[in-house]
């Protein structure tokens, strides 16, 4: 018996937004050889995830997996988190 996600679409990209309640947005970048010209280009595109537990931060490296509509625009859901984004160093500005 097949598992239920063998035959859905799974995406690799990068948390841009996560203001939302239990949604990121993630940008998936594709590379393809253009037909004429032979040069490689690349395309970015935004889509909407579902996080449950709100642990995807902006910087992100996720896994997104296809699934049924979940609201007006979300079609993706976070598999996983593949690489946490480092969090910045807060830097102090003196008070002149």
């Amino acid at each position: 018996m097949k598992s239920k996600t063998a035959n859905k679409r799974k995406l690799v990209g990068v948390v841009v937004k996560d203001k939302m309640d239990k949604t990121v947005v993630v940008e998936v970048e594709k590379t393809y050889k253009h037909r004429m010209y032979h040069k490689y280009l690349r395309t970015k595109s935004t889509c909407k995830a579902h996080d449950e537990q709100n642990t995807a931060q902006v910087g992100d490296q996720v896994l997104i997996v296809e699934a049924r509509p979940l609201s007006k625009e979300k079609r993706w859901v976070v598999k996983k988190i593949i690489r946490k984004e480092a969090a910045l160093p807060a830097i102090e500005v003196a008070e002149q």
